[in-house]
């Protein structure tokens, strides 16, 4: 049977940062129960990391910032224990998972948490080789976790915190880097976590697609960091869908479409929270008309429809995979602005990039997708210069990033790292945006004029004279897509550009890239987010084991399920369901 003392208890909690003027989050209360699986939302910068954070010790303890109210995890003051003894109550996952890797060996890794317990060496061993299990990383027990992707470290570290025991796992973005069958992984593991009944979950996630299906709950933070709202997770989402489209936090892919929807002039008895969902209540739909043939929505309408303003879907015939052209067919090709040529990368011996040619026109947006490991960030930090590539393998708007010197590459590239922090050097977020300009000699008036546009651009003029390591996760990202711009370049390069970002940012974000693009500005990006591929990019590369497995317009590649089927990927659920309804009631 289930205790009914609560595995975590929140009174008023309300958390200030060094340097912040308001607390964030703000007078929160909540408790959570054996099985819950609790969804906590909120537009960036609402204090959902910093919530966290506090939930095993690390504030007030480790992280600099004050604290009033109280948390108990498992009947203990989290402001009295030490952080030691809270992690045999509380497991932790954090947004970037760099942040928690500190061993030599993925097992290493697993077993540093049970190891720190003093447990048998057999019950170690059961509870890594079981945690490996679950998140697919067993056969690759004995790597140096620097040689996994991403997405891989991702799962290593909820391998970690599975491995712990502990009652309740508080995870932050647990899916951001994975691709769809490590996502499956991920979920199927916690599923089985949490099927025993004794243990509970609080969750942030932006890709509320996978989550609706496992979460019991959702508590959300509006902008001031307060609790707007708590209860049943379909409940809240149904009931509160406007608000909190107003609010600018995430909401199902099928909701957005379904609301959309009725602005077209459909009406649904319930809204839809999952593809599926969505599937069904499209054949049942009633329109405001006579002639449903006549007053539905096309497929290209529908689809638009799930996209926010500024979003574009190309509609021009397929290209060959070898070059990626502009979208209008009729216009000749120009010189490629990126090109390759063979080109291969090692690292540590292992070869990761294998003979790749690749050329991409000026004023293009392509998105380069594939699974975990498949090498994308690894093509993406080469085309930049980030990871110099062999020379002459690879020109850049008539550079060789294989040859030239970091300033040759801040003039023509701008590049957003996976991780924020790993470009950040100044103390403030205002001469984090004025270092670029300064090393260019940029008179101080304008650097001045620069930086402010570009700080009110990005929702950070509060932020001003704060560290940047003091920001919420979405804000870091924000600041460090705005270091990348504030030059101006001509190729502007992103590895996951809105993860960790809210709806709102992650549309404005978008659209700016669109309006960028417009401008002349070629941009490239990595993502896993296959529906962002789908309503905002130009082109796509499908990367397969270091190789390009398929490159065309995104129009044309998404009219087929097979190269993305063949490169360890599908495409979005919700997408199919949009197509098949067009089809359907056109």
């Amino acid at each position: 049977m289930r205790s009914s003392a609560p595995l975590l208890s929140v009174r008023g909690l309300s958390i200030t940062h060094a340097d912040a003027v308001h607390p964030s989050p703000h007078d929160v209360s909540f408790d959570i129960g054996s099985g819950e699986v609790v969804l906590l939302l909120g537009p960036s910068g609402s204090g959902k990391s910093t919530l966290t954070l506090a939930l095993n010790g690390l504030i007030p303890h480790a992280v600099p910032a004050s604290m009033t109210g109280s948390v108990d995890a498992g009947g203990v003051s989290t402001a009295d224990a030490d952080t030691a003894s809270l992690s045999t109550h509380v497991a932790m996952v954090f947004q970037d998972p760099d942040a928690q890797i500190v061993t030599g060996t993925v097992y290493d890794e697993v077993a540093f948490g049970p190891e720190n317990l003093l447990l048998p060496l057999d019950e170690v061993h059961a509870r890594t080789a079981d945690a490996l299990g679950r998140v697919g990383l067993w056969e690759r027990r004995d790597e140096n976790p620097d040689r996994l992707s991403g997405g891989g470290r991702q799962r290593l570290a909820i391998a970690c915190a599975l491995a712990m025991g502990s009652p309740l796992i508080v995870l932050d973005e647990p899916t951001a880097n994975l691709d769809p069958q490590g996502i499956d992984d991920v979920y199927a593991a916690l599923t089985d976590v949490i099927a025993a009944g004794d243990r509970a979950i609080l969750l942030v996630e932006h890709n509320l697609d996978a989550a609706m299906g496992f979460v019991t709950r959702t508590i959300v933070l509006d902008r001031s960091g307060r609790v707007a709202f708590d209860g049943p997770a379909g409940e809240i989402i149904r009931s509160h869908a406007a608000e909190l489209l107003a609010m600018g936090v995430w909401l199902p892919g099928a909701t957005l479409a379904a609301l959309r929807m009725q602005d077209a002039g459909m009406h649904f008895d319930e809204l839809p929270l999952t593809p599926a969902e969505l599937a069904g209540a499209l054949t049942a739909v009633s329109a405001p008309a006579t002639s449903p043939a006549s007053t539905a929505p096309s497929t290209s309408r529908l689809q638009d429809q799930n996209t926010d303003a500024g979003s574009e879907t190309a509609v021009s015939p397929g290209i060959r995979a070898s070059a990626l052209q502009t979208d209008d067919p009729s216009r000749p090709m120009t010189a490629p602005i990126i090109s390759a040529r063979r080109l291969t990368v090692r690292r540590h011996r292992t070869e990761i990039l294998h003979d790749i040619d690749l050329d991409i026109e000026p004023g293009t947006l392509t998105a380069i997708i594939g699974a975990n490991g498949a090498g994308k960030t690894t093509l993406l930090q080469s085309l930049a210069g980030v990871v110099p590539p062999p020379k002459r393998q690879v020109t850049v708007d008539g550079m060789d990033p294989g040859a030239a010197s970091p300033r040759e590459l801040a003039s023509r590239i701008g590049f957003v790292f996976q991780n924020p922090e790993h470009q950040f050097i100044a103390h403030t977020v205002f001469d984090e945006l004025a270092h670029g300009l300064r090393l260019r000699h940029t008179p101080d008036a304008e650097t001045r004029e620069r930086v402010d546009a570009m700080l009110s651009r990005f929702g950070l003029e509060a932020k001003a004279e704060v560290h940047p390591f003091l920001l919420s996760g979405g804000e870091k990202r924000r600041l460090s897509v705005g270091t990348a711009l504030i030059t101006r370049p001509q190729v502007l390069a992103l590895d996951e550009p809105t993860f960790g970002q809210d709806r709102a940012r992650a549309s404005e974000l978008l659209a700016l890239l669109r309006d960028l693009r417009a401008e002349g500005t070629t941009i490239v990006i990595v993502t896993h987010d296959l529906q962002l591929v789908a309503a905002h990019t130009s082109h796509t590369v499908i990367l397969k084991d270091g190789r390009v497995h398929a490159a065309d317009r995104t129009d044309a590649l998404f009219r087929d399920e097979a190269p993305f089927i063949e490169a360890g990927l599908r495409l979005p659920a919700l997408q199919r369901v949009l197509a098949d309804a067009g089809q359907a009631i056109a």
